[in-house]
Formats: C-alpha cells, sequence, structure tokens
C-alpha cells in the first residue's frame, strides 16, 4: 500500500509587472511531478539547486498551497485524503501523521526552549497528558542517541549534529506515518553527516519509517533510499531504484550528478564529466528538453519536443528520447 501518490503536481508563481501588475509570465517552479512512496519506504527526491525539490516538498506538507494536481495520502485504516485541495482548517488533524525533519538544525529549534519542551511540544499542542508526555521524552531522547540531561539544556549547548537529532526527535515524536527530510545533513560536516545518516538506517530499521529524503548530493542519499528520483527545472526526468540508478542511468541529467560525486580511489578512471552551464530558468525554459542546452548528447529532436516521462521494460521511468540507445556511465 502507498502512503503517499503525487500526481501531476504543479506550483506556478506569477510574474507581475506594469502600473496596474498584471501578470506577463509565470516560475513554473513545479511543472507536472508525479511519484509514489510505498510504507516503509524511501524515496530519494534529487537535483541541484533551484529544480524545485524543496517546493515539492512544501507543497506535500501544505506550507505551500499546490497550484494543480493531487496529494493523496493514506494515515491508516485505508483512509485516503487529498491534501492537494484540503482546505487548511481539516488539515490540522492530519499534520501528526505528516512531520518535517528541516536543513538547518541551527534555525529550527527555539533557543529560548529547553530542548525537553521543544521534543514534546508536537505532543502538548496534541493534547497528551504531561504523564505520558515525559515517558516519550525519554523514549524519544534514547532513540536518537541522546544523553537524558538533554532534555533540561537549551540548544546553543548542542553542536550541530546533536541539534539535528533533537529535530528528529520532535519529528519522531508522534509516531508519524510519513517523515519529510528536507536536505537534513546539507547544514552539517562530513563526518557529522555519516552519523545522522547511520541515525536515520536505524530509526528506518527500527520504526518501518515511510520517507521523502530532499537532497542535491547522490553521495548522501545512495545508503539512505531505497529508491530515487531525479528532478530538473520542475520536472522528474528520472526514477529508478537506488542501486540500479548508481549502476547505469537512463538519463544524460543523472549521469552529470553521478559525475560531481567524488570517487573514494584517486587512481580510478572516469569516462564521465559534470555537467557544464547553469540550470535553466524556470520562468522561461529552453523548448523541447530542459536540459538540451547542457546535454553532449542532444539531437535536433531533443530541442524541439519536450519528452514524457515514460516507464521502461525493466520498471524504470525516464524521460530522454534518447534513452534507449545512449550507454551511460554510472558508479559502482
Amino acid at each position: 500500500m502507498n502512503v503517499l501518490e503525487v500526481q501531476d503536481l504543479r506550483k506556478h508563481y506569477p510574474i507581475r509587472a506594469g502600473l496596474l501588475r498584471r501578470e506577463v509570465g509565470r516560475v513554473r517552479a513545479v511543472d507536472g511531478v508525479s511519484f509514489h512512496i510505498a510504507r516503509g519506504e524511501t524515496l530519494a527526491l534529487v537535483g541541484e539547486s533551484g529544480c524545485g525539490k524543496t517546493t515539492v516538498s512544501r507543497c506535500i506538507l501544505r506550507a505551500l498551497t499546490p497550484s494543480s494536481g493531487a496529494i493523496r495520502f493514506t494515515p491508516g485504516e485505508g483512509r485516503e485524503v487529498d491534501l492537494a485541495t484540503l482546505p487548511k482548517r481539516q488539515m490540522r488533524p492530519l499534520r501528526r501523521h505528516i512531520q518535517m525533519i528541516f536543513q538547518d538544525p541551527y534555525a529550527s529549534l527555539n533557543p529560548r526552549m529547553m530542548v525537553g519542551d521543544i521534543i514534546t511540544e508536537p505532543l502538548k499542542v496534541n493534547g497528551v497528558p504531561a504523564a505520558e508526555r515525559r515517558e516519550r521524552l525519554m523514549e524519544l531522547l534514547d532513540l536518537v542517541q541522546m544523553p537524558p540531561a538533554a532534555r533540561s539544556r537549551f540548544p546553543h549547548a548542542f553542536s550541530g549534529g546533536q541539534r539535528q537529532r533533537i529535530g528528529i526527535a520532535r519529528a519522531l515524536a508522534l509516531h508519524p506515518q510519513l517523515v519529510v527530510a528536507d536536505e537534513p545533513v546539507s547544514a552539517l560536516d562530513v563526518s557529522v553527516q555519516a552519523q545522522i545518516i547511520n541515525l536515520l538506517l536505524d530509526l528506518q530499521d527500527r520504526l518501518g519509517l515511510s520517507m521523502l529524503f530532499v537532497a542535491h548530493d547522490l553521495s548522501v542519499v545512495r545508503h539512505v533510499s531505497d529508491r530515487v528520483a531525479v528532478m530538473y527545472v520542475g520536472r522528474i526526468v528520472e526514477i529508478a531504484p537506488t542501486d540500479a540508478l548508481y549502476r547505469a542511468p537512463l538519463h544524460p541529467y543523472t549521469e552529470a550528478l553521478l559525475a560531481a560525486v567524488p570517487a573514494p580511489d584517486p587512481t580510478r578512471q572516469q569516462r564521465r564529466e559534470a555537467a557544464r552551464g547553469e540550470v535553466a530558468d524556470p520562468a522561461n525554459p529552453p523548448p523541447g528538453c530542459a536540459f538540451h542546452p547542457r546535454c553532449p548528447y542532444a539531437v535536433e529532436r531533443c530541442r524541439v519536443d519536450r519528452p514524457e516521462l515514460t516507464a521502461t521494460e525493466s520498471g524504470r521511468w525516464v524521460s530522454c528520447h534518447r534513452a534507449r540507445e545512449l550507454d551511460l556511465a554510472g558508479v559502482g
């Protein structure tokens, strides 16, 4: 059973100009995105900065109202709701089932609240009695490997990695059905990133989490995701199981992202190079395939005909006219 199904999701921002503030264009931040997340599965949503992945996550949480499309969420007992059209008043009881781990552990914690109050605030808002809140607090601190004494200290007393553990504990307080992790390790140094990734892996095994893991670094998501969806200029260009995508990408943009992953072996020869140029402007995307100005494999059809996301014989999805004929390089 899928815990989340996103279908043809769009989020456009009007561009207004002139004395009368008339609409002269639109920024297509998200332009027809579709994917699903099965119960207990982690889907990684990856792409360069500005591709729309954070906008997708905020639409799912209804921090942003989608322009169109469907976001079907199943919190349990077979009940399905469309978050895209749900009135905000009806969203409140569902928020306990969808929680977020934020990117910046320094900005996401209230510096005037003690850690115990930060973690138990969702429980208090949802009417959980004080005794149960104290018991749950100790469970959560142990779950994220923080000492019990942390509950009576303020966030400034902790490092970035410890603060992110506190943020993870807060997100898990209400036993959510879906966790949206918006680049949860990008603000941390590499050694701490590994610790947080290992913690998330442990929590996946212990709790059976369903998670949308948003990231721009493919080296991070390899160990934490079951499938990967690659975004470029508001659209998904490839979806595949993690191992298959890393071993043999089908879209040139995915190959370019993999080329940016540093190789641990300095003697290893690579026949790929990272994509050149800048990400296309979502307010004025190029005709045809949006990636064609940066693609070394582009042909005339790529410049005039926009490819659709279609299934392959192996069950993967790709948006590329030449996917069947290209032999793209992956990583071992």
